[in-house]
């Protein structure tokens, strides 16, 4: 089971701030931003007092709700037609173990979120990576590139748009690409969606679930974690229309039971979470996201691209090895009394050697305390022992 390079320096941190040191966590997307009242609220005022199973597929009550939220984003589903987990990890885990046997092939455009390699290694699949290129801004690879590793295993295309971990928007003319390859090889496409609410620059996000002529084929997967600040929550689910494939799911739903009470209960009531709060929202992230790419932009020899989307960039740094620096930032180092910490790019590729000189930054933070990382930053890479 891989290790998560998320958290793999957490005893690094705890270590440092033993010994007085301010940590900035910029490695991990677990927004400060608050959760909103009505979902809370729903907790604090549940009205029961015996805490029971729900139905495996989630609340009916939950499932309809969600019907209404997508009626607002253009996609038309039935409650029959969602499936809720514990997160959308249960939920990506649920799809993976529904349509691939053990030995069975996923394709990924990489870098990608890190946590789909242990899924796969929980469902007993393989992942085939597809290089994207930070010097095209992470853009779709070419068609070419997918067609030559698609085999007699390859079961399905994930993609994760926005993208996490490099920020980047697929455009619906991205998506019309992926279409027809899934279309041309009879393959499902999982579009992980959970992050459709956070674009910018006036780009619109486009579904998977709105591409015509792979109704059947295309399984989202969503969240309440990003949208809302909920992380803690740990409600996901996933949509298709290919019935067999959610009869398929059902069962893995069955087999763990029912997805927590209070968090469909914090779920549902987040739906009705007023637009101005989105907004707000919005302009919050799209300031820090400025705040970061111009920062690490103005760094001697360092690049990040200019995302559209979610809150996270990958910028490419003058470092020979990225597992190491990011931990020497919080063993070896400090400026003011204060560091950073970064998640290796490594750990988001599947091919190795690959992202060895780039960090996935988190944009989660407030921006006064931004701006002060890439400071720390810029004065850590001044009097690293492995530059480049």
């Amino acid at each position: 089971m891989p290790e998560s390079p998320i958290r793999k320096l957490v005893p690094f941190a705890e270590a440092a701030r033993a010994k007085g040191i301010k940590i900035f966590p910029l490695n991990i997307g677990q927004p400060d931003i608050e959760t909103p009242d009505v979902a809370l609220n729903a907790v604090r005022n549940y009205p029961h007092n015996v805490i029971e199973y729900s139905h495996s597929a989630g609340m009916p009550s939950l499932r309809e709700k969600l019907v209404e939220y997508y009626k607002t984003v253009n996609i038309e589903v039935s409650p029959e037609e969602i499936i809720v987990g514990t997160g959308a990890s249960e939920a990506l885990l649920f799809a993976f173990q529904s349509i691939m046997d053990p030995g069975d092939e996923v394709i990924i455009p990489e870098p990608f979120y890190a946590n789909y390699n242990g899924f796969a290694t929980n469902a007993g699949i393989q992942v085939k990576p597809i290089f994207s290129s930070i010097d095209t801004g992470f853009a779709l690879p070419p068609i070419a590139d997918f067609e030559k590793n698609i085999t007699f295993k390859t079961k399905a295309i994930l993609v994760c748009n926005p993208n996490n971990p490099t920020g980047y928007l697929y455009s619906k003319e991205e998506l019309e690409i992926l279409r027809d390859i899934v279309k041309k090889h009879n393959l499902f496409l999982i579009s992980d969606e959970v992050y459709r609410e956070f674009t910018y620059d006036g780009k619109q996000h486009y579904s998977a679930m709105n591409l015509d002529g792979i109704e059947e084929n295309v399984i989202l997967i969503d969240s309440v974690s990003k949208r809302y600040s909920a992380c803690g929550v740990r409600i996901g689910w996933m949509i298709s229309k290919n019935k067999e494939v959610m009869a398929t799911a059902l069962k893995f739903a069955q087999a763990r039971l029912s997805p927590p009470t209070f968090g469909q209960v914090a779920a549902e009531a987040a739906v009705d979470t007023p637009e101005a709060y989105f907004k707000k929202v919005k302009d919050e992230y799209l300031v820090r996201r400025n705040a970061v790419v111009e920062g690490i932009n103005s760094i001697d020899n360092a690049f990040c691209p200019n995302p559209s989307g979610a809150f996270y960039v990958v910028a490419r740094l003058p470092i020979d090895d990225s597992d190491k620096f990011c931990q020497w930032l919080l063993e070896d180092f400090s400026f003011e009394n204060q560091t950073v910490m970064l998640a290796p790019a490594s750990g988001f590729y599947s091919t190795p050697g690959k992202g060895k000189n780039e960090v996935r930054i988190s944009y989660v933070l407030k921006v006064e305390d931004l701006k002060a990382s890439v400071k720390v930053l810029d004065e850590a890479l001044k009097v690293y022992p492995g530059r480049k």
